[in-house]
Order: structure tokens, then C-alpha cells, then sequence
């Protein structure tokens, strides 16, 4: 398993918390998802043979957020 923290803008609300919670926790692989929104990160417990780094910043991205390198 890993932990992996992902600096994204654009989460304002609880409403971007669920939207991006729902989808990112809905990957195969991922076991666990926490969104800070006051630091503008997403933390995501998963096993990276199952969902890679980049397929989870693809699934924040299209949930209409920017992903911040």
C-alpha cells in the first residue's frame, strides 16, 4: 500500500470533498481518501499496481479540478 498527497486547486466546498471522495474512492485499488481542503491537497491510501498516481490525478482532473504539480 501506498499514501500518496496530491496538491489540487479548486475545492471550495463539502460539495467538491464528496464529488472528489466519491470518484477517487470508486477506483479499484484505492482504500482510503481525505481531502484537506484549508491545505488544497487530496490524500489517497492505494495499492499502485491497481491505481496508479497518474490514473488517480486523471479522475480529480475530470472531476473539473487542477492538479498541481
Amino acid at each position: 500500500m501506498a499514501k500518496t498527497v496530491i496538491n489540487v486547486d479548486g475545492m471550495a466546498c463539502e460539495h467538491c470533498v464528496k464529488a472528489i471522495t466519491g470518484a477517487v474512492g470508486a477506483l479499484s485499488g484505492v482504500t482510503g481518501v481525505a481531502v484537506d481542503l484549508s491545505a488544497k491537497t487530496v490524500t489517497v491510501d492505494h495499492n499502485p499496481d491497481e491505481a496508479s498516481v497518474e490514473k488517480i490525478k486523471a479522475e480529480i482532473e475530470d472531476q473539473g479540478y487542477d492538479v498541481v504539480e
